[in-house]
């Protein structure tokens, strides 16, 4: 890693994860967590970034597209908006360290609607490492606006779930021969 790195962990919450999340990868999304938290480790150990980007939503939103296609899900102030587990934990811990923080996003991608491209030109960042979930929904929009942003992508095949596992292998393949990306374990 390089001080020109950032670790994005994207929607890593109780709603996303959990068995009872509203809209749960479940034993897929559990399974990911050790890689996390190894990978946010050691990016705080060599004082690279670690940006969590999380969903937040208002239920039955009626300006939200998601609206009519999910169950209510990681509304502000709830269980299901919640890191998960360890992750909970992990950030509890670091959330005060220099270059760890967290912020809300209210689509797909970590890009729309949020000042993320900005933060990350200011702080010379150009290449992202994601994990999180859902692989084929908001890691892959979140990637995507990567690509035509000209980052540098880095996947981790470990550090993603998706809701299906087919979903999930059609992202890696997208990922890596659509964008560029290095996907690796």
């Amino acid at each position: 890693m390089s001080s020109h790195t950032a670790l994005l962990i994207i929607d890593y919450t109780n709603d996303f994860v959990a068995d009872k999340g509203a809209l749960t990868c479940g034993k897929a999304g559990q399974a990911i967590e050790p890689t996390i938290i190894n990978l946010a480790n050691q990016f705080v150990k060599n004082g690279d970034w670690v940006i969590l980007p999380t969903d937040v939503h208002k239920p039955n939103d009626p300006y939200h597209p998601e609206t009519k296609l999910f169950p209510p899900h990681n509304v502000r102030n709830t269980w299901g908006r919640e890191f998960y587990d360890g992750l909970k934990d992990w950030f509890e811990a670091n959330k005060n360290a220099d270059k760890v923080y967290m912020y809300d996003k209210t689509r797909y991608s970590a890009f729309a609607g949020t000042d993320l491209d900005i933060r990350l030109r200011e702080r010379h960042i150009d290449t992202l490492h994601l994990v999180g979930v859902c692989t084929d929904i908001c890691v892959l929009h979140t990637a995507v606006d990567a690509y035509n942003l000209n980052y540098q992508l880095i996947i981790h095949r470990n550090g993603v779930a998706g809701l299906t596992p087919e979903g999930k292998k059609w992202a890696l393949n997208h990922f890596e021969h659509v964008l560029g990306a290095s996907v690796v374990d």
